[in-house]
């Protein structure tokens, strides 16, 4: 599993409610077309943070590496649904940061012990 988070502000433009409406309507694509495991959306409560800390957070969870890169790759399809869904979501993002998370230690990088 890997995490794949977006913090993201919005423009001066958009409303809240409306971002949370259209990533729904996105991610739900995403999820129904096998190229991501699950997503949820979170906002800064209270504005409490760290000084850079962005208001919202996307989370999109994916099984590896290659799911994640299917995702891409349908999201620059020529797919009107696709295509119409995307741009209605990043119209509404200022500003945003991206990383990729994975759980640690994971199966693959854990320390082995042995007798021998």
């Amino acid at each position: 599993m890997n995490l794949y988070h977006c913090s993201i502000d919005l423009r001066d433009t958009a409303k809240a409610v409306g971002f949370a409406v259209a990533v729904e309507a996105w991610m739900t694509l995403l999820q129904d077309r096998g190229v991501i495991q699950s997503w949820r959306l979170c906002r800064r409560k209270l504005g409490f943070g760290a000084p850079r800390a962005r208001d919202f957070l996307l989370e999109i969870e994916v099984r590896d590496l290659t799911q994640l890169d299917e995702a891409f790759r349908l999201t620059g399809t020529q797919d009107t649904e696709v295509e119409r869904l995307y741009t209605t979501v990043h119209q509404m993002v200022g500003e945003f940061d991206i990383a990729l998370y994975r759980p640690f230690p994971d199966p693959e990088r854990a320390e082995r012990m042995a007798f021998i």
